[in-house]
């Protein structure tokens, strides 16, 4: 228990405040492009992971993990955990939306599995910046 009473703490609480501003900004993004411009699944999610990361990078790096770090490596560190957590996020939830709904229509199926690619990614997210991107040294 103790291990994981050293994950909930300040930090996770600030990361999950970026996380609301993000998620707005990022799910009008994400379901726009895919309901109202029509793009596909891939497109729409990763221009949400895209967009949202730019934000994301700032607060997190100066808000919510206090890094004073002026290097290219932490941003490459938070670029590798970006892309690491969206390809395992969506690359889960989109088969197992796919198995789990496979009697819904296709944009029922999307949607929900768009949703849990979002539940999916925070978590990851939040693992890799505290202990990758942003690691104290």
């Amino acid at each position: 228990m103790s291990k994981l009473s050293g994950l909930v703490d300040k930090k996770l609480a600030k990361f999950l405040l970026v996380g609301v501003i993000n998620t707005l900004v990022g799910t009008a993004i994400m379901f726009g492009l895919y309901n109202l411009a029509h793009c596909s699944y891939w497109v729409s999610s990763a221009a949400n992971y895209i967009l949202t990361s730019i934000l994301s990078f700032f607060l997190n790096k100066y808000f919510t993990f206090e890094s004073r770090e002026k290097s290219a490596a932490e941003a490459v560190r938070f670029a590798v955990n970006i892309a690491v957590c969206y390809l395992l996020a969506y690359g889960i939830a989109k088969p197992l939306c796919l198995f789990a709904l496979a009697h819904t229509a296709p944009t029922v199926r999307d949607n929900v599995s768009l949703f849990a690619g979002m539940c999916l990614f925070t978590g990851f997210n939040y693992l890799g910046q505290r202990f990758f991107a942003f690691r104290q040294r």
